[in-house]
């Protein structure tokens, strides 16, 4: 019987793999630990709590309220269920959140990721029959810093422009370095400007589509700004196959759409479905790095990965959900 343990299991991306996995029965349970952590403020006129629409049914899945900082809580989780893979997605969920928190996101990136290898060898040389398929652990295009001119490889010069791709980029080198000296198969993932159903992170993409059902106007900060927008059915089926696949061993990946495009775009995809649409350009804010497209050949070429959805699709099954979900 396979078993997966998700961390950050009850989030965006942790409840969306979960939900993959089940459904297409690549994995016999879920084991998801989280925090229960509250970063966005629920009495906020603007909050919305997806939460009960990410697990309508909890068959097969079992949750386990544990901070992974805390070694020996998740030791014990680990020593009890003996998950054949891991998928690492806890995080603070914003980079603007990291940033005003530096001391909380090194140890989501860094001394949750140490716990969690550390936990796995430790059960390996206990039980020496047990088998540990994969680490998975999720990185981020922050990582690279700015790349608005050219696609950014996995190889590209990592250049991070604040502390969230700054801890990111240190938690690549612990799972690399980690997991090689203690022969644990890993495989990271460099997810960017992930948009769907589910979100409740406030993320540009949930904040524009927000507006445009309420009739508000949305404000654009660079109408030349860019951002590889990956719908959360693409990034959860990328990093399903590179946890699966033998080639995605210790490799690296880029699992996005492969297309960076405006934000400008992105809003005039909306305007065609909210015809009445008003939005303002602003500069851009120049504290952020300025991002582009991540190339996914070699995604492509090792995996068999191919994104299914381009935004305009994306977006109007994003709609579709929040029209059967929710009333604005």
């Amino acid at each position: 019987m396979k078993t997966t343990l998700i961390t950050g299991g009850l989030g965006f991306i942790g409840s969306n793999i979960c939900d993959a996995l089940l459904q297409k029965k690549y994995t016999n349970r879920c084991i998801l630990v989280d925090n229960f952590g509250g970063y966005m403020n629920p009495i906020k006129d603007n909050f919305t709590d997806f939460r009960k629409q990410r697990f309508p049914s909890l068959k097969n899945i079992i949750i386990e309220r544990c901070d992974t900082s805390n070694y020996k809580a998740l030791s014990s989780i680990l020593n009890k269920y003996k998950p054949n893979y891991i998928y690492h997605t806890a995080a603070l969920p914003l980079a603007k959140v990291s940033n005003l928190n530096n001391e909380e996101a090194k140890i989501s990136s860094v001394d949750s990721t140490v716990n969690i290898i550390d936990a796995i060898n430790l059960l390996k040389i206990s039980k020496p029959k047990y088998q540990f398929d994969r680490f998975i652990y999720f990185s981020s295009s922050m990582v690279y810093g700015d790349f608005e001119k050219s696609a950014v490889t996995e190889e590209s010069v990592k250049n991070p422009k604040d502390a969230y791709g700054i801890m990111k980029l240190a938690g690549e080198v612990v799972t690399e370095g980690l997991c090689k000296l203690h022969n644990i198969p890993y495989t990271i993932i460099r997810p960017s400007a992930v948009y769907g159903p589910k979100d409740m992170n406030r993320r540009v993409s949930q904040i524009f589509i927000e507006s445009a059902f309420k009739k508000e106007k949305i404000y654009i900060q660079g109408k030349d700004e860019k951002l590889d927008f990956t719908y959360i059915k693409d990034l959860t089926d990328g990093s399903i196959l590179a946890a699966r696949n033998k080639k995605g061993i210790n490799q690296i990946f880029n699992i996005t759409c492969g297309k960076g495009q405006t934000l400008y775009s992105y809003v005039t995809y909306l305007k065609s479905e909210f015809p009445k649409l008003k939005f303002v350009i602003k500069k851009r804010d120049k504290t952020k790095p300025s991002r582009g497209t991540l190339s996914i050949k070699k995604a492509k070429k090792l995996l068999g990965y191919k994104p299914n959805y381009a935004l305009k699709d994306g977006i109007k099954e994003y709609i579709k959900f929040l029209k059967k979900n929710f009333k604005y």
